[in-house]
């Protein structure tokens, strides 16, 4: 089955868009151009990294994810797949995964999947589950959380080399890469009351924020790097979000000073996006994907669990928790009412909410205790 047939073929209203749904197109000097899918694809095939974009909480894109990966499969049977989702030490849960060690339930469990990754598991599952039936070796990407959050507190050099878990010191980023991260810091929680400027981009808070996002960037380029002198002349698929690829500032860059300068990363476009953001050096190519609301129940944040503490760690762009005002750095303490100490706990009780009634959520910021009632409405898949 083809990506178009997938994922929605244009259609009239979609025909006008930079990138209508269903079609490949490659940003260029002259404009956006429409590439074949079965030529763009030969030529990626034979790429030594292909890096497949994502918003963590999208369908559409993780679908598209799919059937990218399952035409790539097609064209280089022996390829590998990286997983931003997973820190390094979770490797051989991958491993028994693949080789039919574990079921479903018990590999899920093995990851502790809430914890280390705040996205509910059933948007990935049909790529876990295609990995594991074809056999495609599996690639644990990440660090451990508490390493990124110790270089965004303390920087970079304060971590001692052994505590890095082997990372190496990213190459320097380029200043796109500082403006493109700095519009994101901004909507963190201790940008300074009204009436003050905010703070630029070399305030030493913002530089640690640079740091641990490269180490990320860093950590992940590694594994593909590692895994690629491993196993020679067999290609890396990895999927990883958006922000750590466009533009090719963030994962691509580390490659690239890691001396893998072929590697081509791909984005998923949505018909909501601006085409003026549509420039050469965005991505090898996007696709058209259509619109979908994710399905379930969904606040749209990202969670981490410090210490007892839940914590929002992001909030996804036009989600029911930026609309009703939720920041990252709030802390949710109880869901109707009912304290909870985990991610896993709020991702849980969130989900068997019942549509129609609002969520009640109660949040600390700061010194403040807020309460709020959520208006949560029942996404068709």
């Amino acid at each position: 089955m083809t990506l178009a047939a997938l994922l929605g073929s244009p259609g009239p209203a979609a025909a006008a868009t930079c990138v209508p749904a269903g079609a490949w197109v490659e940003p260029t000097a002259a404009g956006p151009r429409t590439v074949a899918a079965d030529d763009l694809l030969d030529r990626l095939a034979r790429r030594p990294v292909l890096l497949l974009g994502e918003r963590h909480d999208s369908a559409a894109h993780h679908q598209w994810q799919l059937a990218t990966l399952a035409a790539l499969l097609a064209r280089s049977p022996t390829l590998s797949l990286g997983l931003e989702m997973v820190p390094r030490r979770l490797q051989p849960v991958l491993d028994r995964w693949v080789a039919g060690g574990l079921g479903e339930r018990s590999f899920l469990a093995a990851l502790d999947w809430p914890a280390i990754w705040g996205y509910d598991a059933e948007l990935y599952l049909p790529i876990l589950r295609f990995a594991h039936d074809r056999r495609v070796p599996l690639l644990a990407l990440n660090v451990e959380r508490r390493l990124v959050r110790r270089v965004r507190a303390e920087g970079f050099a304060a971590v001692p080399a052994a505590e890095r878990e082997g990372v190496g010191r990213p190459a320097p980023p380029s200043q796109a890469y500082r403006l493109q991260l700095h519009r994101l810091w901004q909507h963190h929680p201790f940008v300074p009351s009204s009436g003050q400027r905010r703070p630029g981009l070399e305030d030493p808070s913002f530089r640690r924020f640079v740091e641990s996002q490269q180490l990320w960037d860093r950590a992940m380029a590694e594994a593909i790097t590692d895994q690629r002198r491993r196993r020679p002349g067999t290609p890396v698929v990895a999927l990883i979000g958006n922000g750590h690829l466009a533009g090719g500032h963030g994962v691509p860059h580390q490659l690239r000073a890691l001396g893998l300068g072929e590697a081509a990363w791909l984005l998923p476009w949505e018909d909501t996006l601006d085409c003026a953001e549509l420039q050469p050096g965005l991505a090898t190519a996007v696709f058209g994907v259509a619109s979908l609301p994710p399905a379930g129940l969904k606040l749209g944040v990202y969670l981490e669990t410090h210490g007892g503490r839940v914590e929002i760690h992001q909030v996804a762009p036009g989600s029911l928790a930026e609309r009703s005002g939720l920041r990252v750095g709030d802390g949710i303490t109880a869901i109707d009412g009912q304290p909870v100490s985990s991610a896993r706990q709020v991702i849980q009780r969130v989900a068997a909410h019942p549509a129609g009634r609002p969520l009640g959520l109660t949040v600390q910021r700061g010194s403040r205790i807020l309460t709020l009632q959520l208006q949560l409405q029942l996404a068709l898949p």
